[in-house]
Order: structure tokens, then sequence, then C-alpha cells
């Protein structure tokens, strides 16, 4: 049987984001149901494009469509609770951008939760890969 690797901590990460968690977030067993964790990265990665001005939700000639995410599970999160999404740059491609996330409970140094979420950049009008553009280039440099 393989070991597990221990968990990543806050300082592996150098951006942060806190989300405030939701009442509806909570399932039937009183923990934040795996789901809503998606959704966390999907936040964060997101809110981060629009502050470093990558990403003009309207207007953008190119856009990041989602093609993979995964995560994994190491301790239950509540309601009420704000969580840090942890981002760094897992790889720089041609076309594509993957993200390594963590989520922390607040005051928390070891994730709760581990993932991966990898955007392909498109043409809007289109739909077909376009560069990776030299905007988000520039500003991923902050994640590595």
């Amino acid at each position: 049987m393989t070991e597990r690797k221990p968990p990543a901590r806050l300082s592996d990460f150098p951006h942060h984001c806190t989300i405030t968690t939701r009442w509806s977030d909570n399932d039937a067993y009183g923990h934040i149901n795996n789901v809503v964790f998606y959704g966390f990265f999907d936040t964060a990665v997101n809110r981060w494009l629009i502050s470093v001005g990558a990403l003009d939700i309207a207007a953008s000639e190119a856009i990041g469509l989602v093609v993979e995410t995964a995560c994994s599970y190491r301790k239950p999160l509540t309601y009420p609770q704000n969580v840090l999404v942890g981002m760094r740059l897992a790889h720089l491609g041609n076309t594509s951008v993957r993200y390594d996330l963590a989520v922390f409970g607040a005051g928390d140094e070891e994730a709760a939760a581990e993932g991966r979420f990898t955007h392909v950049y498109v043409a809007r009008d289109t739909g077909r890969p376009v560069p990776v553009p030299p905007l988000l280039r520039v500003a991923l440099e902050v994640l590595t």
C-alpha cells in the first residue's frame, strides 16, 4: 500500500483567497459537501484572473474553459466557517494553464482538501484553442 503524502501547507501557496461558507454548503452529514470544493476552486481562480486584469467576463476575446479538475479530501469543514483557498501555478502550456489548489480552514496550516484545475484557452467567438494571453502569462509569474 502506498503511503499518502503529507498535507499541503498554507505556505506552499503564493496566493490565498478567502471564501465564506454558506448554510447550503453543508450536507446531511453536517460538513461541507464534496462538490462545494470545486466551487471554491472555480471562485478562487476566476477571482484572481479578474483581479489581475486577465479576465473580463463580458469582453475577453480569449476565455479559459475548465477541462479537468480533481480533489482529494483530508478533513471535513463545516458551516459557518471562512476558508482560504491557496493557489499556485502547476503547469503553463501553449494553450492551457493548470493550477494546484488547496482549501484550508481559517487558522489551519494544513490543507483540508487539495486539488487541481485546468483551463484551456479558446477564442470566445469560435471556441477554438488559442495561446494563453500574454497578459496572463506575465501575471502567472507571481503564482510560481
